[in-house]
């Protein structure tokens, strides 16, 4: 996930916003419309036109924190001046949302992206190198389990399908996404399909295809991938007896916008997409049944700095509030949810905490909010206020060396 420094429009270099942290490029450079029918219609500023059927509101019940401390994982890399040296171990507390460390797993090069198992019981790593690959670590007793070769290069996000069976991962350098089985302890096999688009050609001033995210829609059945080099989404349908992905629909941004991330409104009908190149976000609409996502028009980030490049959203639980991290101007977007998730309106900004916000997770219950500022190696933690979306600081940042991701559970 992410970039560095200056993301020039041509030839751009993962590993140089990484090394900017010390002011050193460490490492090689690495670097998410339809066809077919008609999409359906959305309104300037991304909802959707008149007549389209409104959806089903969300409860507003989010899930309830488990007492006690709860863990927290941390990705980095580990190549770059003043890196880490693996996947850091916290915990936070639910109601003051203080952190605190507790060890690093070692062994894993390159973590820059995490995510978990449905079950808890295993946590899976990038490694965000020129040979790309992703990492299976038990949680229980922090032993890894073991790598795999994703085929690509520099893979640098992933996700584990609904069901737990199969992990997808997205390949920046090479534009290329792949599937590989999980196992009954965790554990990876071998790789079961490496998609590389044919098509569409690289958008202005990229040299080809890069990956950035790969992800599940909440209905489950279709696969989603973020390509910043092409301006394109593709949509997949996963086999889940082969772990074989057939592409079934794509969608295109504006030329030029360079699409990061896409995250889901809980209600599962309308997505929010950060454009990174182009420092704007959209709103999408989906169609659970054929897979089809339709971006809506550009809207503003609230950044105010002269160059600024949007990472990720998150979304509360409940589906009212939605926050963009800022790198650049180093701030959380707030926004207010509306139209049961056709509608994004800017509430303003906060400050990240830190320098150059490469991630953002909200906690479970969706009272804490979690931003992994890169540069200055530190991850800020909010109160997240459930009536008017405001953000609190929790105290003072927690130190994790070029934090790049923040993993609550």
């Amino acid at each position: 996930m992410g970039s560095g420094t200056e993301p020039a429009r041509a030839g751009w270099s993962r590993r140089r916003f990484a090394g900017a942290l010390a002011g050193a490029v460490a490492a090689p450079a690495l670097a998410g419309c339809g066809d077919g029918a008609p999409p359906p219609a959305v309104a300037p500023g991304g909802g959707p036109a008149s007549g389209t059927p409104a959806q089903p509101s969300v409860p507003s019940r989010a899930p309830t924190a488990p007492p006690g401390p709860r863990p927290l994982y941390l990705g980095t890399y580990t190549s770059v001046e003043g890196g880490g040296s693996g996947i850091g171990v916290a915990a936070y507390d639910p109601a003051s949302g203080r952190v605190t460390g507790s060890g690093t797993i070692t062994g894993v090069p390159d973590p820059s992206y995490l995510a978990i198992h449905p079950d808890g019981r295993t946590l899976y790593a990038v490694q965000e190198r020129e040979r790309g690959a992703v990492t299976a670590v038990r949680t229980a007793d922090r032993e890894v389990l073991g790598s795999r070769a994703t085929g690509g290069a520099h893979t640098c996000h992933l996700s584990v399908h609904p069901g737990g069976r199969w992990l997808l991962s997205a390949d920046y350098g090479s534009g290329t996404v792949a599937v590989h089985p999980i196992d009954a302890s965790g554990a990876l096999g071998e790789r079961t399909d490496l998609v590389t688009p044919g098509r569409p050609v690289p958008g202005p001033g990229q040299q080809g295809p890069h990956a950035h995210q790969i992800v599940t829609a909440p209905d489950g059945g279709h696969v989603l991938a973020v390509d910043l080099g092409t301006d394109t989404v593709h949509t997949y349908r996963l086999d889940e007896r082969a772990g074989t992905l057939t592409e079934v629909a794509r969608a295109r941004t504006r030329p030029g916008a360079g699409p990061r991330h896409l995250t889901f409104h809980p209600g599962g009908r309308y997505a929010y997409l950060a454009d990174e190149v182009d420092d704007t976000v959209a709103v999408c609409s989906y169609d659970p049944s054929s897979g089809r996502l339709t971006i809506g028009g550009a809207q503003s980030t609230g950044a105010r700095a002269g160059t600024n490049h949007p990472a990720q959203f998150a979304v509360t639980p409940d589906g009212r509030y939605a926050f963009l991290a800022n790198r650049g101007d180093d701030t959380i977007a707030r926004y207010a949810v509306g139209a049961d998730g056709a509608r994004l309106r800017l509430l303003g900004t906060v400050p990240s905490g830190g320098e150059f916000p490469r991630q953002l997770a909200l906690s479970p219950d969706g009272g804490l909010l979690f931003a992994a500022n890169q540069r200055s190696g530190t991850v800020a933690v909010f109160h997240v206020d459930g009536r008017d979306g405001g953000l609190r600081r929790a105290g003072e940042p927690f130190a994790s060396p070029v934090a790049v991701c923040a993993l609550p559970l």
